[in-house]
């Protein structure tokens, strides 16, 4: 089968190569892949990839090979999966327990752009605790992640204040029920009881002071890819508004649910019209070189999705 690999070369990342079709483990179904959506993170992996990496966690498509075991969709199954890896190819083995059936009303193209940003702000907003009433700042807001969470979080009840440096994007943040919007976060007005901070370099600190007391900020990402100082030696400063304050680190499969059932609630607020993804570009799995530069360097603003003719 075609599969796309890592060339480990920033101007072309990845290219097509002949490798064997999956054989899958008795717990894995087999998924042809109609449509795969790629994140600004596995870029980052593409610069150094390991030997025999294969890239692609976020693929929707059919089932035609069900799993050994009996678990999991049977017959040939519309479907979004997430595996580890490997998802960008004609065929990927998913383990069941990572599989979610696709309603007709849902596209592959929606579908594809579930997995990696919809598990991680769902499971965030979780993490973050009853946000009804709440204040939250979102740092990093124009992404997936950050459109997902601020319509979840919105819809629960909570007051969202989201910080992107793109008005267009804020725009569309607002229109997804986030309460303001402001382009740096030294702009954003506290207290804050909750701030979900993905940007990481002078950004944390900033927000950490926007914390309101007994506030919690949860570090899920550092897409500025610029280390966090704190500085826990000067009091007063610290102390000024996050008297109590907890930060917390936040790793998406760390989580008590399983994958198949959050899939499973992403494709059903979907399908219901109350989550919407965010798709700024759908093109040939033959453009995924020059999609994933210019995922990179910031040229494409929402997910980028990849279908194959």
């Amino acid at each position: 089968m075609k599969a796309l690999i890592p060339t480990g070369d920033p101007a072309e990342p990845v290219v097509f190569a002949d490798v064997p079709e999956p054989t899958p483990r008795p717990h894995e179904a087999l998924v042809k892949v109609e449509a795969f959506s790629v994140n600004r993170g596995e870029t980052f992996k593409l610069e150094k990839p390991g030997p025999g990496e294969r890239p692609g966690k976020d693929v929707a498509g059919l089932v035609v090979q069900p799993a050994a075991d009996g678990s999991g969709p049977s017959g040939i199954t519309r479907v979004v999966g997430h595996p580890m890896a490997g998802g960008w190819a004609e065929y990927v083995a998913v383990p069941t327990d990572a599989l979610a059936a696709l309603p007709d009303a849902v596209s592959v193209v929606q579908g594809a752009a579930l997995p990696l940003a919809g598990l991680t702000a769902l499971r965030l907003l979780r993490a973050a605790g009853p946000v009804l009433g709440r204040r939250v700042l979102l740092t990093g807001a124009s992404g997936g992640v950050g459109h997902y969470v601020t319509e979840l979080a919105a819809a629960a009840g909570a007051q969202v204040t989201a910080v992107t440096r793109d008005a267009e994007r804020g725009a569309r943040l607002a229109g997804l029920g986030a309460a303001d919007i402001v382009h740096d976060v030294a702009d954003a007005r506290g207290p804050y009881d909750v701030v979900l901070e993905s940007t990481g370099g002078r950004a944390l600190p900033l927000a950490l002071a926007r914390l309101a007391r007994r506030g919690t900020l949860i570090w899920f990402g550092q897409a500025s890819r610029t280390p966090v100082t704190l500085d826990f030696f000067d009091f007063f400063d610290f102390f000024s508004g996050p008297e109590s304050a907890v930060i917390r680190h936040f790793h998406y499969l760390d989580a008590d649910s399983r994958l198949d059932d959050d899939l499973a609630a992403l494709v059903r607020l979907t399908d219901e019209g109350r989550l919407h993804p965010e798709i700024g570009r759908v093109t040939d799995w033959a453009d995924t070189a020059t999609t994933l530069t210019d995922l990179r360097d910031r040229r494409i603003r929402g997910k980028a999705v990849l279908t194959l003719s």
